[in-house]
């Protein structure tokens, strides 16, 4: 007994994705609508966060400021 399951999308547009995909000619992790955001975006946030943490850390240790007596 074999049982068949229907299908998320119709065969036709699943193959019109596909080939959407496939012709594009960015990297594949940027080809959705807000990849760019999750790819690019965070990460630069994250980095320039951390260093401006980083930055203003160096700042107070040289000057002494928020030295517990």
């Amino acid at each position: 007994m074999q049982m068949t399951e229907a299908p998320f999308l119709p065969r036709e547009r699943l193959f019109k994705q596909q080939q959407y995909f496939q012709n594009l000619s960015k990297h594949t992790h940027l080809k959705g609508r807000y990849d760019v955001i999750t790819s690019v975006g965070i990460p630069l946030a994250l980095a320039a966060s951390s260093l401006i943490m980083i930055g203003r850390g160096v700042y107070n240790m040289s000057h002494g400021i928020g030295k517990k007596q």
